[in-house]
């Protein structure tokens, strides 16, 4: 009986192990969207393009969402960008609340408080700012301040060269102090011209992704 009794428990045990061994599986949806594919952080990096050194990137965090139907690469957390020419000078600064590199289109999209510096010392200031690579050049609907030494120019809507040594500014607000300016409305309509120039590149036809 005793021998029985030792068996009976032995196999008991070795179930019970078993049972403490079970893995419970959890289901993850992935959604190529809103789900990063890579994530760094304290990046300062260079960027090329067709075989240059073409950006210089200083971020605390960058994500890559190679998966999603548009590509990209997303700063949350504010970045710093310079772009050089194909001899390694800069020519232009750029800071940004937030930024996207949308890969197949070449296009860069900075967001929130935007200042950007050319190699003339020219500020650009406005909230909203595209810039073309595949195209060469930079744009925005969205109300500017450029300031060159004393002289301060405004306006609702922006076209440049890829330097921004070279720009139009449409829908001037000259009359008004900056101050003024800064609180109207950023929803006023776009000039004629500018409708023109920015239709082929409308901030509106890149999805939003959070």
């Amino acid at each position: 009986m005793a021998i029985v009794l030792t068996a009976v428990a032995v196999s008991f045990c070795f179930f019970a192990s078993c049972a403490g061994d079970k893995k419970e599986i959890v289901e993850v949806t992935f959604d190529p969207e809103t789900s990063y594919t890579r994530k760094e952080t304290n990046v300062e990096t260079l960027v090329s393009d067709s075989g240059f050194t073409r950006y210089k990137i200083i971020t605390d965090t960058w994500l890559v969402f190679d998966k999603a139907s548009e590509p990209y690469w997303y700063f949350p957390d504010a970045a710093y960008l310079e772009k050089f020419d194909t001899i390694f000078n800069v020519e232009l600064r750029a800071r940004a609340d937030t930024a996207r590199y949308y890969q197949r289109r070449g296009l860069w999209r900075l967001d929130g408080n935007v200042d950007i510096s050319n190699a003339d010392g020219v500020q650009f200031e406005t909230s909203q700012l595209f810039l073309d690579q595949s195209k060469g050049i930079c744009y925005s609907d969205s109300f500017i301040v450029v300031t060159k030494g004393e002289d301060v120019n405004t306006g609702i809507g922006f076209w440049s060269n890829m330097d921004m040594r070279e720009y139009e500014i449409y829908n001037s607000t000259a009359g008004l102090t900056v101050e003024m300016q800064r609180h109207r409305q950023k929803t006023d309509s776009i000039s004629t011209d500018s409708t023109n120039i920015l239709s082929n590149h409308p901030p509106s036809d890149i999805k939003e992704n959070k």
